[in-house]
């Protein structure tokens, strides 16, 4: 029957429809419902293409010649196909579309229909081909559908469709493509689909299916594609799935599934074109029978635990053209590379972060030039960069990062006219840059930070006018920057040419770079004014001057940045009063410290939190906020008379300087010589970067180092505790044994790491003291603020004759939670908030938290920190990654430490999840009771599931006795756990980023832990 329609505008429609059928005789009276039918589709539509401008009553044209719109043979003038492809049109479906009877096809593919697909589609028995991808179709898939019993093809992927995959569509016997991906269909894979044996094509990815994959898709005998990527999937995959000889198609990306492959998986699925399994949990060597399948052109298997070699006979793919097998434990030499030259089609090769290692050969040049990316970053890969490179003409990515190549980057370089990414960074070349970068006119971002690269940046670079990023940190370049380089306006993101040896001014061209984001030259050569130009960089958000030689004011045209949040420009020789103006920006970090500056210190905006400003070092600065403790400005009478004294000094201050001067060179050279060979290891930038006090200073503070004043000791050295500034300042004084191997390196790695860290969950250094004692002995000595509190270590772990004095000191829930929330915060600071840098900490464990007055956590010891590049952070690779690897403290220490040898921040995740676990269980990660669980990870993931409060501390359950029991206590202490458990997975790819442990910390204590708690 007809749907009645009863709105205003049919009924308009109906008189023209009369109006029509008097002028059309030809026209039968059963045709009245398609007309209708489609009428009632347009009116639910917006056109802004006109696609459906012919859709309308007229004299001559009928509507089987309207647009898109065909009707059969057999059944005169009734409507068997609408096909809208691609026509931008806008609307939801009308239901009258159900009373299109003879309809067949239905394509409204790449539109934006809205609103559920009418459930009137069932009514549509002889409909065969539904295509309605990429819309925003919401609602649930019409479980109607399953009166369609002629449908083959059902298409709805990319829509915001809900709720359960209906079991009416087991039905449908003739469907043979099923097609439900990047919609939100919950829940698991039901078991009926296998029962849909005419299934050609099945594809459910990104869907947040969940569980494991039915076995009785196994029954899918006919099946060509089964797509099922981007889910939640766990388990293993039904071995029958393997044995599917007609499968071309293999997709379960970025699931859950584990297990080992099928040795003979090649040879099973001889058909295979596609096979898609990265990010997963494979494990096993990956199968040499997968190069039986001759027709392989897709191949990912990345982010894996897979070991053992790479797949061999890789030569027999002649139509292979993308190879992904990065992140996985692959290990073999990169001389496997020279099996791909016959591999003609190939575009993508990615072998990145794999154990791969050798030389790279100079069959490399044979590879096929249609190859578009090549990435084989984070391996072991040593020697030169084959000159033959060049002959890859096709490239447009090249990423070579953090590997141990080393010689000169190759002039032939330059024949990459493609290339739009080039990172060559993190490795130990040499020499200078080639003239042939600027060759490269279509270079996007050039990585090279991080070598020992020097001679200066060539002028070439001028040429590479599409640039947006420029990374030449961290190598021995020398000279002035090139002002054709800070002239290229197209450098939008940043510019890093840090921590060289470049001299010179900073061109006024910088201020062609309106678009800059960030502009990085710390630790060089520069001198000085900033030019004025600066203030021309509109867009720019973080600005690091620091460890030059810029002086004068620090420059007015700073003031028009409004879009800066960052500035650095500490140990330089900025002089003159801090403008009021950096206080009406928006900074979020300020440091000025170690400059000359002088006169008041504002109080407004970024001045009024003295955690985000860093003022150090400049002596003749005054008022400011109470939190600086900086000494009262004077007077403006005693401005006068200071002024009066000021130039009588003048007059005499010569005299005594010249007079004294042969006094101070004698004993210069004194102490010179006797502290040569360790000043030659300690850099101006350390020196100029904290205040230095003398031995003097140090014995008077700690009453001649007495032991009534001992803190504690360790390999390196002993703690003390002192008083400075008359007792307004107390101190943690650490005095280094320089007599113990390997305690200079510590002192050099502390200071480096603390060097630009500002953040307050990380112990600062307050000073140094390097020189010699009054034996004539050499002396090291660090100083920090003292933490009350002590060390988390002694609130953990104490002994049972304090378990049973009534004053012992507990940490409640609430307090473990937010020392842990501390820690976290300060470890993600290191890796993430160093600009272009990264720290990694190396030694994460209780007695190196110290707890001050208000119970807030602060990380300290940083003597086996390394600061790498922030670009690839993941690992570290140079002459001290071996050396350092193995080092740390047991228990601590991560698994791949032993067999990667390279540290990384994901060994920091790793000591971080141990030290959470122990915090909540008192249980240490060496402890007898462990028993026969192999480490404190494995021991709390086992009595996760069933006994999680038998397992936690029993001080903390006392302290917080009167709602252990309630069940939200225990989900709290549950949901912490897990993240523990995470953060020390074995597999580092397997373990939380420190940001995303912070932000579920924080989530915990805002769901969980109510005010009442604290």
């Amino acid at each position: 029957m007809m749907i009645r329609m009863t709105n205003t505008s049919i009924v308009q429609l109906l008189i023209f429809y009369f109006f029509y059928s008097a002028i059309t005789p030809a026209l039968c009276l059963n045709n009245e419902t398609d007309l209708l039918a489609l009428l009632a589709f347009k009116d639910n539509i917006i056109d802004p293409r006109g696609a459906l401008d012919s859709w309308k009553l007229n004299e001559t044209v009928h509507y089987c010649s309207w647009k898109g719109i065909s009707c059969g043979s057999k059944h005169v003038n009734r409507v068997v196909s609408i096909d809208l492809d691609s026509q931008g049109l806008v609307g939801s479906l009308s239901p009258h579309i159900g009373n299109l009877s003879f309809l067949r096809n239905i394509i409204l593919i790449n539109n934006s229909f809205h609103g559920e697909i009418p459930q009137e589609l069932g009514r549509l028995r002889r409909l065969e081909y539904l295509e309605f991808s990429n819309n925003t179709f919401d609602g649930g898939i019409p479980s109607n559908l399953s009166q369609c019993p002629n449908i083959y093809y059902l298409n709805v992927i990319d829509n915001k469709l809900t709720g359960i995959i209906p079991p009416e569509l087991s039905s449908l016997k003739k469907l043979a493509y099923l097609g439900l991906s990047d919609n939100n269909l919950p829940g698991t894979i039901p078991p009926f689909l296998g029962n849909l044996t005419s299934l050609k094509m099945l594809s459910l990815s990104n869907c947040g299916l969940q569980g494991e994959i039915p076995v009785s898709l196994a029954r899918l005998k006919n099946l060509r594609a089964l797509m099922l990527g981007l889910n939640n999937l766990i388990g293993t995959i039904p071995i029958g799935l393997f044995n599917i000889s007609t499968i071309e198609t293999f997709d379960m990306f970025s699931n859950k599934l584990q297990e080992t492959l099928p040795s003979d998986i090649g040879n099973t699925l001889p058909n295979l074109i596609h096979i898609g399994l990265g990010e997963n949990n494979f494990t096993g060597v990956i199968p040499v029978s997968l190069s039986n399948a001759s027709f392989l052109q897709y191949i990912h298997l990345s982010a894996n635990s897979f070991t053992g070699p790479m797949p061999k006979h890789l030569d027999r793919l002649s139509d292979l053209e993308w190879l992904s097998i990065c992140s996985t434990n692959v290990e073999d030499d990169i001389s496997f590379i020279s099996s791909l030259t016959n591999c003609t089609r190939l575009t993508d090769l990615e072998i990145l972060d794999n154990l791969l290692s050798g030389s790279l050969p100079n069959s490399i040049a044979n590879l096929t030039t249609q190859l578009a990316r090549m990435s084989m970053s984070i391996n072991r890969i040593h020697g030169t960069i084959p000159s033959g490179i060049g002959n890859l003409i096709g490239l447009d990515t090249l990423y070579l990062h953090s590997n141990l190549l080393s010689g000169p980057i190759p002039s032939s370089i330059g024949e990459l006219t493609r290339l739009q990414e080039l990172d060559l960074g993190d490795n130990r070349l040499t020499n200078e840059l080639p003239f042939s970068l600027g060759n490269l006119t279509s270079l996007s971002t050039l990585f090279m930070a991080s070598n020992n690269i020097s001679g200066s940046i060539p002028h070439s670079l001028i040429n590479c006018s599409k640039l947006f990023v420029l990374d030449l940190s961290f190598n021995n370049l020398s000279g002035p920057i090139p002002r054709e380089i800070l002239g290229l306006s197209s450098i939008s993101v940043y510019v890093d040419l840090s921590s060289n040896a470049l001299s010179g001014s900073i061109p006024s061209e910088v201020g062609s770079l309106r678009n800059l984001g960030a502009l990085v030259l710390s630790n060089n050569r520069l001198s000085g004014l900033v030019p004025s130009t600066i203030s021309n960089c509109i867009s720019l958000e973080r600005l690091y001057l620091d460890g030059n030689l810029f002086h004068g004011e620090i420059p007015r045209g700073l003031s028009v940045l409004t879009g800066l949040i960052d500035l650095d420009l500490s140990r330089n020789n900025f002089s003159g009063p801090i403008p009021s103006f950096l206080g009406d920006l928006h900074l979020i970090q300020l440091n000025l410290s170690h400059n000359i500056l002088q006169g008041s210190v504002p109080t407004k905006g970024i001045f009024g939190n003295e955690t985000a400003i860093s003022l150090e070092g400049n002596i003749d600065l005054c008022g400011g906020i109470p939190e600086l403790r900086l000494p009262p400005c004077s007077s403006t009478n005693d401005s006068k008379r200071t002024k009066k004294s000021y130039n009588l000094l003048k007059v005499f201050i010569p005299i005594a300087v010249f007079g004294s001067i042969f006094i101070v060179l004698c004993l210069y050279v004194l102490i010179r010589w006797k502290t040569k060979s360790r000043k030659s290891l300690y850099s101006s930038s350390y020196d100029s970067k904290f205040q230095r006090l003398s031995y003097g200073d140090l014995l008077r503070a700690t009453s001649e180092f007495s032991e009534v004043n001992l803190i504690g000791s360790g390999k390196f050295g002993t703690v003390y505790k002192g008083s400075l500034n008359d007792g307004n300042l107390i101190v943690a004084v650490k005095v280094l044994n320089l007599q113990v191997r390997g305690a200079f390196k510590s002192f050099m790695r502390e200071c480096k790491a603390l060097r630009g860290a500002r953040h307050r969950n990380l112990l600062k250094i307050l000073s140094i003291c390097m020189g010699i004692d009054f034996q004539g002995n050499d002396f090291t000595a660090l100083v920090y603020p003292f933490k009350a509190n002590g060390s988390l270590e002694e609130w953990l772990h104490q002994n049972i004759t304090e378990a049973e004095d009534e004053n012992i000191r507990y940490l409640t829930l609430m307090q473990r939670l937010n020392i842990a929330i501390d820690i976290a915060s300060g470890v993600e600071y290191l890796h993430d908030g160093m600009g272009s840098a990264a720290i990694i900490h190396g030694d994460l464990k209780p007695s190196n938290i110290l707890l001050d007055d208000d119970m807030t956590a602060h990380v300290g010891d940083f003597g086996l920190a390394k600061v790498i590049s922030n670009i690839s952070s993941s690992f570290a690779a140079d002459n001290e990654t071996n050396s350092m690897a193995i080092k740390g403290t047991i228990g601590y220490i991560p698994p791949e430490y032993g067999m990667v040898g390279a540290i990384s921040t994901q060994g920091d995740v790793y000591s971080y999840g141990i030290l959470l676990l122990e915090m909540f269980t008192n249980m240490r990660p060496t402890s007898d009771a462990l028993n026969d669980h192999e480490n404190l990870h494995k021991f709390v993931a086992t009595h996760l599931s069933s006994c999680t409060i038998d397992i936690v501390d029993p001080l903390f359950m006392t302290t917080e006795g009167e709602t252990m029991n309630d069940i939200t206590i225990k989900d709290c202490v549950a949901s912490i756990l897990r993240i523990g458990v995470a953060c020390s997975s074995e597999l580092p790819q397997d373990r939380m980023s420190m940001a995303d442990v912070v932000i579920e910390l924080q989530r915990i204590r805002a769901a969980f832990l109510p005010q009442r708690l604290s």
